[in-house]
């Protein structure tokens, strides 16, 4: 038997004709095949002289094995062969002489003869036609001989694995007995069904090896360029050479493919380059399921077991764990993987492995669910035993059933972490959701869960928030809430990143109370419980009135444990303006290297801002650094983002624009709008406003306030930053009502969380130069500030409340003192600006005033464009009203700001000459305010101090009828805010109780000024 033409040489034959499909999508017959053509036409011109011939056509499914028989037939019909073709079928493998009678009655009829018949029967062929099939092996023979004696005939048996035993002996029979008539037998036969030693059909070999031409032809994989020419004459219109190049990878060289794939583009009137590019992808894995279900049905059931072993052990799978998966059997393993092999399922190289995973998903398909997660499970714990890689654990326990071992979590963990690294956090994402399935301790699930959200954070922020909260909401073995899980330090650790990385996101209303618990059943005195009551209080200052009394009360030096507290002490203080000297001295207390590990990274952002507002810009910066390279190592995206917003915030306050930017660039990289809870969703936005604003390019300002905002985004303290770059742009585009309007605005969102300090924003004296010259709400806005910025003692802010000053005293007020002029007022602020600074040496009288006798030697003052603060700052719940009717009574707003001083600690005396600027008792008669020496109108009390805003509101509804708890509701704070307000208001009013309000409510109004 030959397999090659080589020992028979065959006369050359022409290339077989390939028709052009014309746009049907039929695709031309037998592209790739031209070596075998040439070899059957070669074999029917021999036949044609009286030679026989034996062919066995070998291959996989959807190689092309009937393709080329129906090939062979048209030639031989082509050239005056009579042909008789059959097809066994696997539903007749148990109809006894099934395949020999289809073929007898195919046979054609010979011409009339006198003699007697060869046997003393009938003719095979007449029976057959007769309904009678042949009833001995012999009977086969004697047809098909008797036949070829009229003639050159071919036979053509296509799949004869499936032909039935007494068909198959007659077909062997027949191979013994073509010596010397002009017949051929072309037959072909599934690879994936191997012939055995009794199946195997030769030429008996006494009369010589040249008495029968005997070629087995094995069809490999069609090369790559006749998949293209194949796929390119399938359309009228050129194909787009991308779209050819994954055709070809995607076809694997099988005619069954691409068939396939062209046929249901076809179907769907689809052309190459248009539509989705996962068409393609997707016709491909069909056909792959396609052409594996119907190789399966061929294979018995070892042979069966042995691929579900495959497919589940994937790119990792050995004989060893073929093995352990697919049990005892009669085949060895090497036998097995060689029929395997034939069936054209296996991919090659020396492991063995499938083709596709559309293929290994339908081997898998028709088992039961509980069935494929055993198996995996047995895999993966094979693999664990022979220490595979934790890329081959971590994908057989995808799909596994629950193993309840450590190692399962650790390796689903190691991988996730991986993938994460490699920039796949989709698959980390998996990885992580399996490992949670498992049974874990409290603080591993709640590392699992931090590490998940982290994961899903680029694609899916909400998705992330879902899993903090899950993580904060962990019960413990008891089934109990965060109380029984806390007090371990483990869990109060894990509980401490959830927490923060909710924080740093902007994300402070809905986890608050959740938090709230979490420290309050943390270890008492452990730095898990002061960074989670930071945390706490962060969110608690980051909404409208908040609290008071729950800052907290830390001595000049606190204990390392208590770090945490004093950066958010640090923090508040800086936002009120109170005390820049403990503000500093408690920053740097958080800051300080030998309290690092007891300090979440969000809190010592909120630590650097505070150094920030202080005038620490430098030593900010150096504290800003270490978190970014902490954030970014521990893949803290929302920390990293927070502490590049601050690092923008002190570089613009020194006054480098470009380093500012850059930082904001790297941000926007690391945290994109879409990755920011709502709340936040502003202050990016406003960030970069401002430093197109600075630079003079209004036009991009506006681009960039011009963008879409999330819902929820309006109320929270990024909303008063956007408030005031758009109070900015529209001052500088001459917009001045809208402008006021706008900033006062802002003024309300800030004054509404007491951050009063005018080293946050400069709202008012922006606001003042969008009125008239002389207008005496701005001047007292602007005496506001001024008085705001000395009580703070910054110079930056000292600078840009004086710097405003000169900007509106040269549109019309009172002119900068020049050289030789007598000391003014400014002069003197300036002065006491300049003795509270560091000795820095780059702020002088001159840079203070504006003067332009220092403007080139000393750097550039900071200016009223001052960027976001720290997140921790920067989220907040939602303020009601707004900006209309804010503008429509300035003289009201103007009240509200010179005012705020009874919320936030007495203002200091005002130490100026005789050029002193308006009293703030003045100030208030000439906007139309009360009475000089009497508070603003519904705020006077009658006790220790007038009532705030937040207190006057509590009173009312208490005195209304309203329990604490309704009070809460109505005003959207806790029980406990209540509480303390009306603790106060007691206080305030001189009374015992809730009996006496309504009463002492009626007294103070009726003596309040313009009662």
């Amino acid at each position: 038997m030959e397999r090659t033409t080589a020992a028979h040489p065959v006369r050359a034959t022409p290339p077989v004709h390939r028709a052009r499909p014309g746009g049907t999508g039929e695709p031309a017959a037998l592209v790739g095949r031209d070596t075998e053509a040439g070899l059957l036409h070669g074999l029917l011109g021999q036949l044609r002289t009286g030679r026989p011939a034996l062919v066995e056509v070998h291959g996989p499914p959807g190689i092309g094995r009937s393709a080329l028989l129906d090939h062979a037939a048209a030639l031989a019909e082509g050239t005056g062969v009579r042909v008789a073709a059959v097809r066994a079928a696997a539903e007749e493998a148990g109809l006894p002489h099934g395949v020999a009678g289809r073929l007898l009655a195919r046979l054609p009829a010979a011409p009339a003869r006198t003699g007697p018949p060869p046997h003393d029967t009938a003719r095979p062929g007449a029976g057959r036609a007769d309904g009678v099939r042949p009833r001995r092996t012999a009977d086969l023979c004697a047809g098909v001989l008797e036949a070829a004696a009229d003639g050159p005939l071919l036979l053509v048996v296509d799949d004869v694995q499936w032909a039935d035993p007494q068909s198959l002996r007659g077909l062997r029979s027949l191979a013994r007995r073509m010596t010397g008539a002009p017949l051929m037998l072309l037959t072909s036969r599934n690879s994936a069904v191997p012939a055995t030693a009794d199946e195997r059909i030769d030429a008996c070999t006494l009369g010589g090896e040249d008495a029968v031409a005997h070629h087995a032809l094995t069809l490999d994989p069609l090369p790559d360029g006749a998949v293209r020419e194949f796929l390119a004459g399938t359309w009228r219109a050129p194909a787009d050479e991308a779209f050819l190049a994954d055709a070809v990878r995607h076809a694997e060289g099988s005619p069954a493919l691409m068939r396939s794939i062209v046929g249901r583009f076809v179907r769907h009137g689809w052309t190459p380059g248009t539509g989705p590019a996962g068409r393609l992808e997707e016709s491909a894995a069909e056909a792959v399921r396609e052409r594996t279900v119907r190789t399966l049905a061929l294979l018995p059931d070892e042979l069966l077991g042995v691929l579900r072993a495959i497919a589940v052990a994937g790119p990792d799978c050995t004989p060893g764990l073929i093995d352990a998966l697919a049990g005892p059997r009669t085949l060895g393993t090497s036998r097995a993987l060689a029929l395997l092999r034939g069936t054209g399922l296996l991919a090659p190289g020396p492991r063995p492995a499938l083709r596709t995973a559309a293929a290994a998903r339908a081997v898998l398909a028709e088992l039961g669910s509980e069935h494929r997660e055993e198996l995996h499970a047995r895999a993966a714990d094979w693999a664990h035993r022979a220490a595979l890689p934790d890329r081959a654990l971590a994908r057989m326990l995808l799909d596994a059933r629950r193993i309840g071992a450590t190692w399962a979590v650790q390796a689903l963990r190691r991988e996730a972490e991986e993938c994460r690294a490699t920039g796949r956090p989709g698959r980390a994402a998996r990885l992580l959701e399996r490992a949670l399935r498992e049974p874990v301790p409290p603080a591993l699930r709640i590392r699992l869960l931090t590490d998940l959200s982290a994961a899903v954070l680029p694609t899916g922020p909400e998705a992330a928030s879902r899993h903090l909260y899950r993580a904060l909401h962990t019960p413990g073995d008891g089934s109990a809430g965060v109380a029984d899980t806390a007090a371990d330090a483990e869990t109060g650790r894990a509980l401490l990143r959830a927490a923060e990385l909710l924080v740093a996101r902007g994300d402070v209303d809905t986890p608050r109370t959740r938090i709230a618990r979490a420290a309050d059943a943390a270890r008492p005195g452990s730095a898990e419980r002061s960074g989670l009551r930071a945390l706490h209080w962060i969110t608690e200052y980051s909404r409208p009135d908040p609290a008071d009394g729950v800052e907290p009360l830390l001595p000049d030096s606190c204990p390392p444990q208590r770090s945490a507290e004093a950066a958010v002490a640090a923090w508040r203080t800086a936002q009120r303006g109170r005390n820049i000297d403990r503000a500093r001295r408690l920053a740097r207390t958080a800051l300080a290297p030998q309290v690092r590990e007891h300090v979440p990274l969000t809190v010592r952002a909120a630590a650097a801002h505070a150094l920030v507002l202080t005038g620490d810009t430098a030593e900010a910066r150096r504290a800003l650094d270490e978190v970014l390279v902490r954030a970014e190592r521990s893949d803290a995206r929302a920390v990293a983002g927070l502490a590049l917003l601050v690092t923008c915030l002190a570089e613009l306050r020194a006054g480098r624009d470009t380093a500012a930017a850059e930082a904001l660039d790297r941000c926007e990289g690391i945290m994109p709008g879409r990755c920011w809870h709502p709340l936040m969703a502003p202050g990016p936005l406003a960030l970069r406003a401002l430093l197109h604003l600075r630079r003079g390019d209004r036009t991009a300002a506006e681009r960039a306030l011009a963008a879409e905002l999330p819902p929820g985004a309006e109320g929270g303290l990024p909303w008063a930053y956007l408030l005031y770059a758009r109070g900015r742009i529209a001052l500088a585009g001459g917009a001045r009502e809208q402008a006021f309007a706008d900033l006062l605005e802002c003024g309300r969102q800030l004054l509404a969380r007491q951050a009063v300090n005018p080293a946050v924003l400069p709202w008012r004296s922006a606001a003042a130069r969008a009125r008239e010259p002389g207008d005496p709400v701005a001047a007292a806005l602007l005496a506001e500030e001024r008085r705001r910025a000395l009580l703070w003692g910054s110079p930056a802010a000292m600078a840009a409340a004086l710097g405003e000053g000169a900007a509106a005293a040269g549109a019309g007020g009172t002119p900068a003192p020049g050289r030789g002029r007598p000391v003014s007022w400014q002069f003197r602020q300036a002065l006491v600006a300049l003795g509270t600074a560091p000795s820095s040496g780059h702020l002088t009288v001159d840079s203070l005033l504006g003067s332009d006798r220092g403007a080139a030697a000393a750097p550039r003052p900071a200016t009223p464009e001052l960027p976001l603060p720290s997140r921790s700052a920067s989220a907040s719940a939602s303020a009601s009203g707004s900006a209309s009717r804010s503008a429509s009574r300035p003289a009201s707003a103007a009240r509200s700001a010179s005012g705020s001083a009874s919320a936030s600690g007495p203002l200091p005396p005002a130490r100026f000459p005789s050029a002193s600027p308006p009293s703030p008792a003045s100030v208030r008669s000439a906007a139309g305010g009360g009475a000089p020496g009497g508070g603003a109108p519904g705020r006077t009390g009658v006790g220790a101090g007038p009532l705030t805003r937040a207190e006057q509101r509590v009173a009312v509804l208490a005195a209304g009828g309203l329990g604490n708890r309704a009070v809460a509701e109505e005003l959207a704070v806790t029980p406990r805010t209540v509480e303390l307000h009306l603790t106060k208001v007691y206080r305030k009013l001189g009374i015992r109780g809730r009996p006496q309000l309504a009463a002492a409510l009626r007294r103070t109004a009726g003596g309040a000024p313009g009662a």
